[in-house]
Protein backbone atom coordinates (compact mmCIF):
# COMPACT_ATOMS: atom_id res chain seq x y z
CA UNK A 1 0.00 0.00 0.00
CA UNK A 2 1.22 3.50 -0.85
CA UNK A 3 1.89 5.46 2.34
CA UNK A 4 2.35 9.13 3.15
CA UNK A 5 3.62 11.54 5.79
CA UNK A 6 2.18 15.03 6.27
CA UNK A 7 4.49 17.64 7.78
CA UNK A 8 3.79 21.22 8.83
CA UNK A 9 6.61 23.67 9.30
CA UNK A 10 6.60 26.75 11.53
CA UNK A 11 6.97 27.73 15.17
CA UNK A 12 3.53 29.36 15.01
CA UNK A 13 1.91 25.91 14.94
CA UNK A 14 4.04 24.50 17.77
CA UNK A 15 3.24 27.40 20.11
CA UNK A 16 -0.47 27.20 19.31
CA UNK A 17 -0.65 30.60 17.62
CA UNK A 18 -2.46 29.12 14.63
CA UNK A 19 -4.46 25.93 14.16
CA UNK A 20 -3.23 23.44 11.56
CA UNK A 21 -6.17 22.79 9.25
CA UNK A 22 -3.98 21.80 6.30
CA UNK A 23 -3.09 18.36 7.64
CA UNK A 24 -6.67 17.18 8.07
CA UNK A 25 -7.71 18.35 4.59
CA UNK A 26 -4.67 16.78 2.95
CA UNK A 27 -5.17 13.54 4.88
CA UNK A 28 -8.81 13.29 3.82
CA UNK A 29 -7.86 13.91 0.19
CA UNK A 30 -5.12 11.26 0.24
CA UNK A 31 -7.43 8.75 1.84
CA UNK A 32 -10.00 9.26 -0.92
CA UNK A 33 -7.54 8.18 -3.61
CA UNK A 34 -6.15 5.19 -1.67
CA UNK A 35 -3.06 6.58 0.07
CA UNK A 36 -2.64 5.58 3.71
CA UNK A 37 -1.36 8.44 5.88
CA UNK A 38 1.16 6.89 8.23
CA UNK A 39 2.49 9.96 10.06
CA UNK A 40 1.67 13.59 10.81
CA UNK A 41 4.19 15.87 12.46
CA UNK A 42 4.95 19.53 13.03
CA UNK A 43 8.49 20.86 12.76
CA UNK A 44 9.78 24.18 14.08
CA UNK A 45 11.74 26.78 12.14
CA UNK A 46 15.07 25.00 12.47
CA UNK A 47 16.94 24.09 9.27
CA UNK A 48 18.67 20.98 10.63
CA UNK A 49 15.45 19.70 12.24
CA UNK A 50 13.57 20.14 8.97
CA UNK A 51 16.20 18.18 7.03
CA UNK A 52 16.47 15.40 9.64
CA UNK A 53 12.71 14.91 10.10
CA UNK A 54 11.88 15.03 6.39
CA UNK A 55 14.70 12.60 5.61
CA UNK A 56 13.23 10.17 8.15
CA UNK A 57 9.73 10.54 6.66
CA UNK A 58 11.07 9.83 3.17
CA UNK A 59 12.68 6.64 4.47
CA UNK A 60 9.45 5.47 6.07
CA UNK A 61 6.80 6.48 3.50
CA UNK A 62 6.42 6.84 -0.26
CA UNK A 63 4.98 10.36 -0.24
CA UNK A 64 5.78 13.35 1.94
CA UNK A 65 3.63 16.47 1.77
CA UNK A 66 5.03 19.56 3.48
CA UNK A 67 3.19 22.82 4.15
CA UNK A 68 4.63 26.11 5.38
CA UNK A 69 7.89 27.99 5.49
CA UNK A 70 7.83 29.30 1.89
CA UNK A 71 7.13 33.00 2.42
CA UNK A 72 9.31 35.90 1.26
CA UNK A 73 10.75 36.69 4.71
CA UNK A 74 14.02 35.53 6.31
CA UNK A 75 12.34 33.18 8.81
CA UNK A 76 10.97 31.02 5.98
CA UNK A 77 13.73 28.46 5.52
CA UNK A 78 11.99 25.42 4.06
CA UNK A 79 13.22 26.02 0.51
CA UNK A 80 16.85 26.17 1.64
CA UNK A 81 16.43 22.99 3.71
CA UNK A 82 14.86 21.16 0.76
CA UNK A 83 17.69 22.26 -1.53
CA UNK A 84 20.16 20.67 0.87
CA UNK A 85 18.06 17.52 1.38
CA UNK A 86 17.71 16.96 -2.37
CA UNK A 87 21.37 17.70 -3.16
CA UNK A 88 20.66 20.79 -5.28
CA UNK A 89 23.68 22.47 -6.88
CA UNK A 90 21.89 25.78 -7.28
CA UNK A 91 18.59 27.50 -8.06
CA UNK A 92 16.58 28.03 -11.21
CA UNK A 93 13.79 30.43 -12.11
CA UNK A 94 10.23 29.28 -12.68
CA UNK A 95 9.00 31.58 -15.44
CA UNK A 96 5.39 30.53 -14.88
CA UNK A 97 5.46 31.28 -11.14
CA UNK A 98 7.27 34.58 -11.79
CA UNK A 99 4.43 35.66 -14.07
CA UNK A 100 1.93 34.79 -11.33
CA UNK A 101 3.95 36.78 -8.74
CA UNK A 102 3.91 39.84 -11.00
CA UNK A 103 0.20 39.46 -11.71
CA UNK A 104 -0.78 39.12 -8.04
CA UNK A 105 1.39 41.99 -6.76
CA UNK A 106 0.37 44.21 -9.69
CA UNK A 107 -3.33 43.63 -8.97
CA UNK A 108 -2.73 44.62 -5.34
CA UNK A 109 -0.62 47.66 -6.33
CA UNK A 110 2.30 46.30 -4.31
CA UNK A 111 5.85 47.19 -5.32
CA UNK A 112 7.73 44.21 -6.79
CA UNK A 113 10.78 43.71 -4.54
CA UNK A 114 13.74 41.36 -4.75
CA UNK A 115 12.27 39.15 -2.03
CA UNK A 116 9.13 38.73 -4.14
CA UNK A 117 11.13 37.81 -7.23
CA UNK A 118 13.07 35.28 -5.14
CA UNK A 119 9.90 33.26 -4.59
CA UNK A 120 10.04 32.17 -8.22
CA UNK A 121 13.58 30.85 -7.62
CA UNK A 122 13.55 27.13 -6.76
CA UNK A 123 16.19 24.41 -6.19
CA UNK A 124 17.35 22.94 -9.51
CA UNK A 125 16.42 19.45 -8.24
CA UNK A 126 12.68 20.13 -8.22
CA UNK A 127 9.79 20.44 -10.64
CA UNK A 128 7.34 23.28 -10.14
CA UNK A 129 3.59 22.97 -9.86
CA UNK A 130 2.45 26.60 -10.29
CA UNK A 131 0.44 28.16 -7.48
CA UNK A 132 -2.25 30.28 -9.11
CA UNK A 133 -3.47 31.67 -5.77
CA UNK A 134 -0.22 32.90 -4.22
CA UNK A 135 3.38 33.83 -4.84
CA UNK A 136 5.13 30.68 -3.51
CA UNK A 137 5.05 27.70 -5.89
CA UNK A 138 4.55 24.06 -5.04
CA UNK A 139 7.87 22.21 -5.42
CA UNK A 140 8.01 18.52 -6.33
CA UNK A 141 11.15 16.53 -5.46
CA UNK A 142 11.65 12.95 -6.67
CA UNK A 143 14.00 10.50 -4.95
CA UNK A 144 14.89 7.26 -6.71
CA UNK A 145 15.02 3.83 -5.07
CA UNK A 146 18.79 3.86 -4.49
CA UNK A 147 18.43 6.62 -1.86
CA UNK A 148 15.59 5.33 0.34
CA UNK A 149 15.02 1.76 -0.86
CA UNK A 150 11.82 2.82 -2.61
CA UNK A 151 10.68 5.56 -4.92
CA UNK A 152 9.74 8.63 -2.87
CA UNK A 153 8.21 11.98 -3.77
CA UNK A 154 8.09 15.13 -1.65
CA UNK A 155 5.67 17.98 -2.35
CA UNK A 156 6.31 21.32 -0.65
CA UNK A 157 3.24 23.58 -0.46
CA UNK A 158 2.71 27.09 0.93
CA UNK A 159 1.14 27.11 4.39
CA UNK A 160 -1.73 29.50 3.61
CA UNK A 161 -4.74 27.13 3.80
CA UNK A 162 -6.63 28.28 0.70
CA UNK A 163 -3.40 28.17 -1.35
CA UNK A 164 -2.55 24.65 -0.09
CA UNK A 165 -6.08 23.48 -0.81
CA UNK A 166 -5.98 25.04 -4.27
CA UNK A 167 -2.92 22.93 -5.16
CA UNK A 168 -4.33 19.63 -3.88
CA UNK A 169 -6.06 18.52 -7.08
CA UNK A 170 -2.83 18.86 -9.07
CA UNK A 171 -0.90 16.93 -6.44
CA UNK A 172 -3.48 14.14 -6.28
CA UNK A 173 -3.39 13.77 -10.06
CA UNK A 174 0.40 13.59 -9.96
CA UNK A 175 0.28 10.89 -7.27
CA UNK A 176 -2.23 8.84 -9.30
CA UNK A 177 0.12 8.94 -12.29
CA UNK A 178 3.20 7.87 -10.36
CA UNK A 179 1.99 5.35 -7.76
CA UNK A 180 -0.04 2.17 -7.73
CA UNK A 181 -2.96 2.89 -5.43
CA UNK A 182 -5.25 0.49 -3.59
CA UNK A 183 -8.78 1.49 -2.79
CA UNK A 184 -9.60 2.26 0.85
CA UNK A 185 -13.18 2.15 2.14
CA UNK A 186 -14.39 3.37 5.53
CA UNK A 187 -17.75 2.60 7.08
CA UNK A 188 -18.83 4.44 10.23
CA UNK A 189 -21.43 3.32 12.74
CA UNK A 190 -22.35 5.88 15.41
CA UNK A 191 -23.61 4.95 18.86
CA UNK A 192 -24.88 6.93 21.83
CA UNK A 193 -25.62 6.12 25.45
CA UNK A 194 -23.04 3.39 26.04
CA UNK A 195 -19.59 3.84 27.61
CA UNK A 196 -16.54 3.06 25.45
CA UNK A 197 -15.35 0.32 27.85
CA UNK A 198 -18.79 -1.33 27.91
CA UNK A 199 -19.08 -1.12 24.14
CA UNK A 200 -15.61 -2.63 23.71
CA UNK A 201 -16.57 -5.59 25.88
CA UNK A 202 -19.82 -6.05 23.95
CA UNK A 203 -18.06 -6.43 20.62
CA UNK A 204 -14.84 -8.08 21.83
CA UNK A 205 -15.48 -11.49 20.21
CA UNK A 206 -16.60 -9.90 16.95
CA UNK A 207 -13.55 -7.61 16.87
CA UNK A 208 -11.11 -10.45 17.59
CA UNK A 209 -12.46 -12.40 14.61
CA UNK A 210 -11.89 -9.60 12.08
CA UNK A 211 -9.44 -10.33 9.23
CA UNK A 212 -6.15 -8.40 9.36
CA UNK A 213 -7.06 -6.19 6.39
CA UNK A 214 -10.16 -4.93 8.21
CA UNK A 215 -9.39 -2.42 10.97
CA UNK A 216 -11.65 -1.05 13.70
CA UNK A 217 -11.15 2.33 15.38
CA UNK A 218 -13.03 3.83 18.33
CA UNK A 219 -13.66 7.59 18.02
CA UNK A 220 -15.44 8.79 21.20
CA UNK A 221 -17.02 12.23 21.48
CA UNK A 222 -18.98 13.39 24.53
CA UNK A 223 -21.68 15.09 22.47
CA UNK A 224 -21.84 12.95 19.32
CA UNK A 225 -21.32 9.54 20.90
CA UNK A 226 -18.85 6.85 19.84
CA UNK A 227 -18.10 6.51 16.15
CA UNK A 228 -16.89 3.04 15.22
CA UNK A 229 -14.89 3.27 12.00
CA UNK A 230 -14.32 0.09 10.03
CA UNK A 231 -11.56 0.49 7.42
CA UNK A 232 -11.04 -1.89 4.52
CA UNK A 233 -7.62 -1.68 2.81
CA UNK A 234 -7.31 -3.25 -0.63
CA UNK A 235 -10.99 -2.66 -1.33
CA UNK A 236 -10.44 -3.25 -5.06
CA UNK A 237 -11.11 -6.89 -4.14
CA UNK A 238 -14.91 -7.46 -4.33
CA UNK A 239 -14.69 -10.27 -1.76
CA UNK A 240 -13.22 -7.88 0.79
CA UNK A 241 -16.00 -5.39 0.17
CA UNK A 242 -18.60 -8.14 0.58
CA UNK A 243 -17.00 -9.28 3.83
CA UNK A 244 -16.86 -5.69 5.10
CA UNK A 245 -20.58 -5.22 4.47
CA UNK A 246 -21.26 -8.52 6.24
CA UNK A 247 -19.20 -7.54 9.29
CA UNK A 248 -20.85 -4.11 9.43
CA UNK A 249 -24.28 -5.73 9.60
CA UNK A 250 -23.08 -8.12 12.33
CA UNK A 251 -21.86 -5.13 14.33
CA UNK A 252 -25.20 -3.34 14.00
CA UNK A 253 -27.02 -6.45 15.22
CA UNK A 254 -24.76 -6.78 18.26
CA UNK A 255 -25.17 -3.12 19.27
CA UNK A 256 -28.91 -2.88 18.65
CA UNK A 257 -30.60 0.44 19.46
CA UNK A 258 -27.41 2.07 20.72
CA UNK A 259 -26.70 2.68 17.00
CA UNK A 260 -28.34 5.83 15.70
CA UNK A 261 -26.54 6.62 12.47
CA UNK A 262 -23.70 6.18 10.00
CA UNK A 263 -20.85 8.24 8.58
CA UNK A 264 -21.49 11.97 9.28
CA UNK A 265 -24.85 11.59 11.02
CA UNK A 266 -25.51 13.50 14.24
CA UNK A 267 -28.36 13.21 16.71
CA UNK A 268 -29.88 16.39 15.27
CA UNK A 269 -29.42 15.43 11.60
CA UNK A 270 -31.54 12.27 11.96
CA UNK A 271 -34.58 14.20 13.23
CA UNK A 272 -36.31 14.33 9.80
CA UNK A 273 -36.27 10.53 9.69
CA UNK A 274 -37.49 10.21 13.27
CA UNK A 275 -40.29 12.71 12.73
CA UNK A 276 -41.26 11.13 9.41
CA UNK A 277 -40.36 14.23 7.46
CA UNK A 278 -39.13 13.04 4.07
CA UNK A 279 -40.82 14.83 1.13
CA UNK A 280 -43.12 11.85 0.47
CA UNK A 281 -44.43 11.65 4.08
CA UNK A 282 -48.21 11.98 4.44
CA UNK A 283 -47.85 14.24 7.47
CA UNK A 284 -44.81 15.69 9.11
CA UNK A 285 -44.75 15.50 12.88
CA UNK A 286 -43.52 18.55 14.73
CA UNK A 287 -41.36 19.28 17.74
CA UNK A 288 -40.90 22.02 20.34
CA UNK A 289 -38.42 22.51 23.16
CA UNK A 290 -38.53 23.83 26.74
CA UNK A 291 -35.01 24.51 27.99
CA UNK A 292 -33.74 25.49 31.38
CA UNK A 293 -30.19 24.26 32.04
CA UNK A 294 -29.30 23.96 28.32
CA UNK A 295 -30.04 27.65 27.81
CA UNK A 296 -30.94 27.46 24.10
CA UNK A 297 -28.20 25.01 23.04
CA UNK A 298 -30.70 22.25 22.29
CA UNK A 299 -32.62 24.60 20.01
CA UNK A 300 -29.35 25.65 18.40
CA UNK A 301 -28.55 22.02 17.53
CA UNK A 302 -31.99 21.43 16.04
CA UNK A 303 -31.91 24.62 13.95
CA UNK A 304 -28.42 23.85 12.62
CA UNK A 305 -30.06 21.41 10.18
CA UNK A 306 -31.32 22.97 6.91
CA UNK A 307 -35.04 22.50 6.44
CA UNK A 308 -35.80 22.19 10.15
CA UNK A 309 -38.67 24.67 9.76
CA UNK A 310 -40.70 21.74 8.42
CA UNK A 311 -40.79 20.11 11.84
CA UNK A 312 -39.48 22.57 14.45
CA UNK A 313 -42.07 25.03 15.80
CA UNK A 314 -40.04 26.84 18.47
CA UNK A 315 -38.81 26.87 22.04
CA UNK A 316 -39.09 28.50 25.46
CA UNK A 317 -35.91 29.12 27.40
CA UNK A 318 -37.46 28.90 30.86
CA UNK A 319 -34.57 29.67 33.18
CA UNK A 320 -36.67 31.19 35.94
CA UNK A 321 -39.37 29.36 37.86
CA UNK A 322 -41.82 32.15 36.99
CA UNK A 323 -41.44 31.38 33.27
CA UNK A 324 -41.89 27.67 33.96
CA UNK A 325 -45.10 28.46 35.84
CA UNK A 326 -46.55 31.39 33.87
CA UNK A 327 -45.54 30.44 30.32
CA UNK A 328 -45.27 26.64 30.37
CA UNK A 329 -48.02 26.10 32.89
CA UNK A 330 -45.99 24.10 35.42
CA UNK A 331 -47.98 23.73 38.64
CA UNK A 332 -46.25 25.78 41.37
CA UNK A 333 -46.77 22.89 43.79
CA UNK A 334 -44.51 20.69 41.66
CA UNK A 335 -41.62 23.11 42.11
CA UNK A 336 -42.45 23.60 45.80
CA UNK A 337 -42.60 19.87 46.52
CA UNK A 338 -39.98 18.43 44.16
CA UNK A 339 -37.84 21.37 43.03
CA UNK A 340 -37.21 22.76 39.55
CA UNK A 341 -34.60 20.05 38.94
CA UNK A 342 -36.86 17.00 39.13
CA UNK A 343 -38.61 14.40 37.03
CA UNK A 344 -41.96 15.98 37.84
CA UNK A 345 -40.89 19.43 36.68
CA UNK A 346 -39.25 18.17 33.47
CA UNK A 347 -42.37 16.20 32.53
CA UNK A 348 -44.64 19.17 33.25
CA UNK A 349 -42.39 21.41 31.11
CA UNK A 350 -42.56 18.92 28.22
CA UNK A 351 -46.35 18.77 28.38
CA UNK A 352 -46.59 22.54 28.71
CA UNK A 353 -44.45 23.42 25.69
CA UNK A 354 -46.19 20.81 23.50
CA UNK A 355 -49.52 22.45 24.31
CA UNK A 356 -48.15 25.96 23.92
CA UNK A 357 -46.48 25.27 20.55
CA UNK A 358 -49.09 22.75 19.34
CA UNK A 359 -46.51 20.08 18.50
CA UNK A 360 -46.56 16.28 18.33
CA UNK A 361 -43.28 15.91 20.23
CA UNK A 362 -41.58 18.06 22.82
CA UNK A 363 -38.35 17.93 24.81
CA UNK A 364 -37.66 19.54 28.18
CA UNK A 365 -34.40 19.96 30.13
CA UNK A 366 -33.92 21.16 33.69
CA UNK A 367 -30.73 20.78 35.68
CA UNK A 368 -27.57 22.25 37.18
CA UNK A 369 -24.84 22.99 34.63
CA UNK A 370 -22.48 24.54 37.18
CA UNK A 371 -19.98 25.46 38.26
CA UNK A 372 -22.13 26.50 41.24
CA UNK A 373 -25.63 25.74 42.39
CA UNK A 374 -25.31 22.06 43.27
CA UNK A 375 -26.10 20.29 46.53
CA UNK A 376 -25.41 16.90 48.09
CA UNK A 377 -28.79 15.71 46.84
CA UNK A 378 -28.52 17.37 43.41
CA UNK A 379 -24.86 17.88 42.54
CA UNK A 380 -23.56 19.95 39.65
CA UNK A 381 -24.06 17.90 36.49
CA UNK A 382 -27.54 16.70 37.44
CA UNK A 383 -30.18 17.04 34.72
CA UNK A 384 -33.70 15.74 34.21
CA UNK A 385 -34.85 15.31 30.61
CA UNK A 386 -38.39 14.60 29.48
CA UNK A 387 -39.85 13.83 26.07
CA UNK A 388 -43.59 14.00 25.40
CA UNK A 389 -45.69 12.82 22.47
CA UNK A 390 -49.29 13.92 21.91
CA UNK A 391 -51.57 11.54 20.06
CA UNK A 392 -53.75 13.83 17.95
CA UNK A 393 -56.35 11.09 17.46
CA UNK A 394 -56.96 10.22 21.12
CA UNK A 395 -55.69 13.42 22.72
CA UNK A 396 -53.48 11.37 25.08
CA UNK A 397 -49.96 12.50 25.93
CA UNK A 398 -47.24 9.95 26.65
CA UNK A 399 -44.15 11.15 28.53
CA UNK A 400 -40.80 9.49 29.19
CA UNK A 401 -38.07 10.96 31.35
CA UNK A 402 -34.50 10.27 32.32
CA UNK A 403 -31.97 11.55 34.85
CA UNK A 404 -28.50 12.44 33.59
CA UNK A 405 -25.47 12.87 35.82
CA UNK A 406 -22.51 14.40 34.01
CA UNK A 407 -19.22 14.14 35.90
CA UNK A 408 -17.64 17.06 34.06
CA UNK A 409 -16.70 20.17 36.01
CA UNK A 410 -17.10 22.25 32.86
CA UNK A 411 -20.35 24.17 32.43
CA UNK A 412 -19.95 24.15 28.66
CA UNK A 413 -19.42 20.38 28.48
CA UNK A 414 -22.35 19.74 30.83
CA UNK A 415 -24.69 21.83 28.68
CA UNK A 416 -23.60 19.97 25.54
CA UNK A 417 -24.00 16.58 27.19
CA UNK A 418 -27.45 17.46 28.52
CA UNK A 419 -28.57 18.56 25.04
CA UNK A 420 -27.16 15.45 23.32
CA UNK A 421 -28.78 13.16 25.86
CA UNK A 422 -32.08 14.96 25.32
CA UNK A 423 -31.90 14.34 21.58
CA UNK A 424 -30.99 10.71 22.23
CA UNK A 425 -33.99 10.23 24.53
CA UNK A 426 -36.21 11.65 21.79
CA UNK A 427 -34.53 9.33 19.29
CA UNK A 428 -35.12 6.20 21.35
CA UNK A 429 -38.73 7.18 22.15
CA UNK A 430 -39.53 7.95 18.51
CA UNK A 431 -37.88 4.75 17.24
CA UNK A 432 -40.01 2.70 19.62
CA UNK A 433 -43.12 4.23 18.13
CA UNK A 434 -41.93 4.00 14.52
CA UNK A 435 -40.37 0.57 14.46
Amino acid sequence: MTTASICTIGDEILIGQIVDTNSSKISQALNRIGVKVQYMLSIGDDRNEIITKLDKCLKQTNIVIVTGGLGPTKDDITKDALASLSGASGYKESAEQLAIVKRILGARHIELLDINLAQAQVPNTCEVIPNQLGTAPCMRFTFEEDKYGHKAVLYSLPGVPYEAEGLLDDILEDIKKNFTLEKIIHKNIITFGVAESVLSKQIESWEDALPKWLHLAYLPNATIGIRLRLSCYGADDPERVRRMDEETEKLREILGNTVYGTDDDTLQSILPRLLQCPPEAARQETISVAESCTGGHLSELITSIPGCSKYYNGSVTSYSNSVKINVLGVNPEIIANFGAVSRECAEAMARGVANLMDTDYSIATTGIAGPDGGSAEKPVGTCWIAVAHRDRTTGDTEVVSKKILSMSASRDVNIKRFASNALDLLRRFAEQRLF
